[in-house]
């Protein structure tokens, strides 16, 4: 019992500490990833808007890579908050739809940082639906002919292969 207690206990670890990783990679303005020692210093020299927590460099740092497995529900609130993520997607306490939808929205700001990406989302806006989705037909067919996967999530979150 013992041991499955120990990896419960490491696999919540490596939940809170990923979840961080794909936070920290993904939201983030243009051009490099935000770090631990940015965060901290946000954070704490907010306190109007993070609730007076401070955070250090070096706690964070262990948060993200699973030595500190516990934080403060204040610490989780003022890191949900500072990257726009729902405090339940840091605690695990989503569904795993809900998580799912939280990381593809995640996935989704980062593609968007790419202007090329951009560019082609902003010219669809207006266009008939029809046209849209030959729009997604065309780019589909392309990613499949790249080898890239084929399946993209549609605009209510599931799944949909064209």
């Amino acid at each position: 019992m013992a041991a499955a207690d120990g990896e419960g206990a490491q696999k919540e670890r490596g939940m809170l500490g990923d979840r961080l990783g794909r936070l920290f990679t993904h939201m983030h303005p243009p051009g490099a990833p935000y770090t631990n020692a940015y965060v901290a210093e946000e954070i704490s020299g907010d306190a109007e808007a993070y609730g007076g927590v401070r955070l250090t460099e070096q706690y964070l740092s262990m948060l993200r890579n699973g030595k500190r497995t516990n934080p403060s529900p204040e610490v989780l609130r003022a890191l949900a908050k500072f990257f726009g993520v729902p405090v339940g997607y840091l605690l695990g306490d989503l569904s795993k739809p809900q998580a799912e939808r939280v990381e593809e929205e995640v996935r989704f700001l980062a593609a968007m940082r790419d202007q090329r990406v951009r560019a082609i989302a902003l010219r669809s806006v207006g266009l008939p639906p029809e046209v849209q989705d030959s729009l997604t037909t065309i780019i589909t067919q392309f990613r499949r002919q790249m080898d890239l996967p084929a399946d993209l999530p549609d605009q209510g979150g599931e799944v949909r292969d064209r």
